[in-house]
């Protein structure tokens, strides 16, 4: 009796004493949880912006260049009166020449290479032709049948004045010296136009404006007929935008209208709506509007593919007009990459209409702010970069 009460007892402090062990551990472990971290283990916190609220990107001038990020001024514009059409550069009709040979031929001589520049008068070829030895006879023999009816006249009018020779004979040498001089400026118009040498040898290829070779087929030794183009030259200077637009828009463009040439490579010039054409293609069931550069032609040259921005007057909804690509999502709302001195600045915006890959900005945007266009989503896709690492 006495040994089972001593085991009872030795079993209850046992008890108690794991369940003091018990509840000082629990209350350790609670207390480790519940005690704040050292502020060595704290997350780094994210660089503010310089205002709050407002989110920047940094991006230096070379940087930008890299990217491909064009930045374009916003202006005060129309959007229903914008009308986005594709265009190509032409020369002007005076301001391009195609060279042939006047007369069939040999190409003897070629002073003149692609590219060259070349004045107007200039000789860019000789040609060795059978016909250029003709076409110089004739003016040869239409000027000494000139000089003999000159002489006969003469002879006849003092044959008249001497009353040996009746007037019906001095009439006729009259007559016949101007048949002869008649002919003698024929053949010597012809020769001249055929450009033919002083010893009618040669028949010259010359270029009737200043410019420069564009297109070349002459070769030393090919034998050409007077059909056959040569050379093609072209005058930098004078060239013109025909873009194509539907029947419809043709009829709220007026001449004097205002656009904007826009080229793959981002550069940009303002024109002037010279003509547009009263019907469409039956073609292409476009009609043709013809553009007159203003402010120099920069590096847009004939033969290129161009976008033509054309603003009617005949709008009513007015306000500022960006690219549709330089609306980006941000954080859940549209917004656009504004310029500046250190980088871009996010700027949130409420769009309004849409047409032709250009929106309209109703709220958000004021005119002479510069933003990002072209490749915006680069910076997008930049500023979501950053905001990861942070």
């Amino acid at each position: 009796m006495l040994r089972t009460a001593s085991s009872n007892t030795n079993r209850q402090w046992l008890m108690t004493g794991a369940a003091v062990v018990v509840a000082v551990g629990v209350g350790f472990a609670a207390a480790k949880f519940s005690a704040p971290k050292p502020a060595a283990e704290a997350p780094a916190a994210a660089e503010k912006p310089a205002t709050p609220g407002v989110e920047t990107l940094t991006m230096g001038a070379e940087r930008l260049t890299a990217s491909g990020v064009l930045v374009q001024p916003v202006a005060t514009s129309g959007l229903a009166a914008e009308i986005v059409a594709q265009a190509t550069v032409e020369a002007e009709p005076s301001g391009q020449a195609v060279l042939t040979a006047r007369a069939a031929g040999s190409v003897a001589r070629i002073t003149k290479r692609l590219g060259d520049p070349v004045r107007a008068g200039e000789t860019l070829a000789l040609v060795e032709s059978r016909e250029a030895a003709q076409i110089a006879a004739d003016r040869s023999v239409a000027s000494t049948k000139a000089a003999l009816a000159r002489k006969v006249l003469a002879r006849e009018k003092r044959l008249f004045e001497q009353k040996v020779s009746p007037r019906q004979d001095y009439e006729a040498a009259e007559a016949e010296v101007a048949a002869a001089e008649a002919e003698a400026r024929r053949a010597s118009t012809a020769a001249g136009a055929a450009a033919v040498s002083s010893d009618g040898r040669y028949v010259a290829v010359t270029s009737p404006i200043t410019g420069r070779i564009t297109a070349m087929g002459a070769n030393i030794g090919a034998f050409v007929q007077p059909e056959t183009e040569l050379f093609r030259i072209a005058d930098p200077a004078k060239i013109q935008v025909e873009a194509q637009v539907t029947a419809a828009d043709a009829r709220r463009i007026q001449p004097g209208d205002q656009a904007v040439i826009e080229t793959s490579t981002g550069e940009t010039r303002n024109a002037t709506v010279r003509s547009v054409t009263p019907g469409v293609s039956e073609e292409t069931r476009s009609a043709t509007v013809v553009l007159a550069l203003t402010g120099g032609t920069g590096a847009i040259q004939p033969g290129q593919l161009v976008r033509a921005r054309i603003t009617s007057r005949q709008s009513a909804v007015n306000g500022i007009v960006v690219p549709e690509e330089a609306v980006q999502v941000v954080d859940g709302r549209d917004a656009v990459f504004v310029r500046t001195d250190k980088g871009f600045r996010v700027q949130p915006i409420t769009a309004g209409q849409r047409s032709a890959g250009r929106v309209q900005i109703v709220q958000g945007l004021k005119g002479g702010e510069s933003i990002a266009t072209r490749n915006a989503f680069l910076l997008k896709a930049e500023l979501g970069k950053s905001a990861e690492e942070e």
